[in-house]
């Protein structure tokens, strides 16, 4: 009788490692773990810093008094208007504002009324604008709200201070792009500054069916003989200083970040499966 010989079972049937599909959950648990403990600690991290130089309570700025002062707000709304139906057409068209005349217009237009009570020109020279401004911003969050207030809250801050900025244009819009912060009695990280700036103050009135093509029109703005220099030269291309890219730099970065951790995950992962393969294959020709 011919004995059997002793055949190796089919490829097919070689018991498969678990290694590489453990070692993969393994990383992508590792991975997920790494990205929420890093997120959470960033953001403590940053409300830590935040705290430093804000405070509880708001210290809202002064709104200018409308009282008494209807010579002045007609001589403006004049000035305005004028400005507006030459940016209609195709002429030349500027206006200069002083602090008091922008104060004016917050407290007087509606438009502006979300300005009131956190910002304020105080002075503009050497072509800077000091701004006097009272932002809220979100605290520390914690659990449990209270009523009204939804299981997950913050604890909300105020930036008191003094901005430094300087007029720019972008498209469409007007914006600050912030020199410096100052907070009495505390130092404003170039960090934060940096993350605000450009300060788009204009971002609302885009669509504004009066603001928003005025806007539109400019190009130039600039600060002149203590004023605030909107213009508008014939025949003159806009020039916006400040791109969709600068305004949206802080989104860039973010996306950035995890670009490099997507990175570092997926060559994680072809390690991870490189060495599964090998360990497979030493196994099926042991077997």
């Amino acid at each position: 009788m011919n004995r059997k010989r002793n055949s190796q079972p089919p490829s097919s049937e070689v018991r498969r490692s678990p290694f590489a599909g453990c070692a993969i959950l393994l990383a992508v648990v590792g991975m997920v773990a790494f990205f929420l403990g890093f997120s959470v600690y960033t953001l403590f991290r940053q409300f830590g810093e935040i705290e430093k130089f804000t405070s509880e309570k708001p210290v809202p700025v002064l709104v200018a008094k409308v009282e008494d002062q209807d010579a002045q707000v007609n001589r403006l709304a004049e000035k305005v208007e004028d400005f507006r139906q030459t940016l209609a057409g195709e002429e030349s068209a500027s206006l200069a504002l002083s602090p008091e005349e922008m104060n004016l217009a917050i407290a007087t237009y509606d438009a502006f009324k979300e300005l009131r009570g956190t910002f304020q020109i105080l002075e503009m020279k050497d072509g800077v604008a000091r701004i006097a401004i009272c932002f809220p911003l979100n605290g520390r969050p914690r659990l449990g709200g209270g009523q009204g207030r939804g299981w997950l809250s913050s604890d909300p801050r105020y930036l008191n201070g003094v901005m430094v900025a300087r007029p720019e244009l972008a498209k469409r819009e007007l914006v600050l792009r912030i020199d410096a912060i100052e907070v009495p009695g505390a130092k404003v990280p170039v960090e934060f500054v940096e993350r605000m700036s450009p300060y788009r103050i204009t971002e609302r009135y885009t669509t504004d069916p009066v603001l928003g093509p005025a806007l539109a029109a400019l190009t130039s703005v600039e600060i002149a003989d203590g004023k605030m220099v909107l213009g508008r030269v014939k025949g003159s291309v806009r020039e916006d200083f400040v791109t969709p890219a600068q305004v949206d730099s802080a989104a860039g970065r973010l996306f950035r970040f995890m670009a490099i951790g997507a990175c570092a995950f997926l060559a994680f992962v072809a390690v991870v499966l490189l060495i599964g393969l090998r360990a497979k294959r030493r196994k099926s020709r042991e077997s």
